[in-house]
């Protein structure tokens, strides 16, 4: 099935709504080309003033049976997974709900893994309702950041040692299951993204530079993101936003480098400009980099 097909498709879209804004970039690339959307905003996560520009509905993560009940309401039954979210701790399943009782067993086989593992697994619960779950690009392709470089600047051929360098990392990395970034400077791994995220990551990066723990000149090192190998990809793509650029010149990198085709980007015009102003890079890079 084609993307266009995938965009035009029966019904509304269901985005089960995390936090940042990557779940209203979606829904307004969804908006553009004519397919409704509604949106399942999770408690405590989701932006309320954002949420309110939208159809949508409240709920709590563990509140399978709600979402069931109002999404078949709807009439929605695709279905996108998009927006942050820390996995919930199993103690705050004691507020699930009869639908997510009676799959709870399973439910918590899967929180036993990375978050690969318990995306992949909750997707095949709903899939199981009668759902399908899209990758927010599959709707809306025009997210993804494209090869080459979004702004004014590029790396040098010391950037695009350690960008392959990095992506070497990721891809050893990726089978178990770790996360998708990783800091780079002349060869050497300052940082590696896990639990915390990218934001965290860049903000310890920082740290170490202002502790001199981490001594290369300004404007050297990178930041490089990719999917895992053999990632899902229907689900927690790479991604980036303004705020990702202010954390890299934080950092007092050189740049940031993603896998075309394969990475997010929320607010691309905001990113170009504050990468510019910035005087750091913006690059897409095959698969193969």
């Amino acid at each position: 099935m084609t993307t266009t097909d995938l965009a035009a498709g029966e019904g509304p879209v269901a985005i089960i709504c995390g936090g940042g804004t990557f779940p209203f970039t979606v829904a307004d690339a969804l908006l553009r080309n004519n397919r409704q959307v509604v949106l399942f905003a999770l408690t405590g996560w989701a932006d309320p003033e954002r949420v309110k520009n939208y159809r949508h509905h409240w709920a709590h993560v563990v509140q399978l049976g709600r979402f069931l009940r109002l999404a078949r309401r709807e009439g929605c039954r695709d279905v996108i997974f998009i927006g942050t979210l820390v996995r919930p701790s199993l103690r705050q399943l004691i507020n699930f709900d009869l639908a997510t009782l009676r799959v709870l067993p399973r439910a918590v086989r899967h929180f036993y893994g990375g978050d690969d593992h318990l995306l992949s697994g909750m997707a095949r619960m709903l899939e199981d309702y009668g759902f399908r779950l899209l990758g927010a690009h599959e709707v809306a392709p025009e997210i993804l950041v494209q090869e080459g470089a979004l702004g004014q600047f590029g790396p040098s051929e010391n950037d695009l040692t350690d960008i392959r360098h990095g992506f070497e990392v990721l891809r050893a990395m990726g089978p178990l299951d770790i996360g998708q970034g990783v800091v780079v400077a002349n060869r050497h791994v300052i940082a590696v993204e896990a639990a915390e995220g990218t934001d965290q990551m860049l903000a310890r990066v920082a740290e170490l530079r202002r502790s001199k723990r981490f001594r290369a000149p300004l404007g050297t090192g990178v930041l490089v993101k990719a999917p895992k190998p053999g990632q899902d990809r229907r689900f927690d793509l790479p991604s980036i936003g303004p705020r990702t650029i202010e954390e890299v010149a934080e950092a007092g990198l050189a740049g940031l480098a993603v896998i075309a085709g394969g990475t997010i980007v929320a607010e691309p015009q905001i990113v170009v400009q504050k990468a510019d102003r910035a005087k750091v890079f913006v690059a897409g890079f095959g698969e193969t980099a």
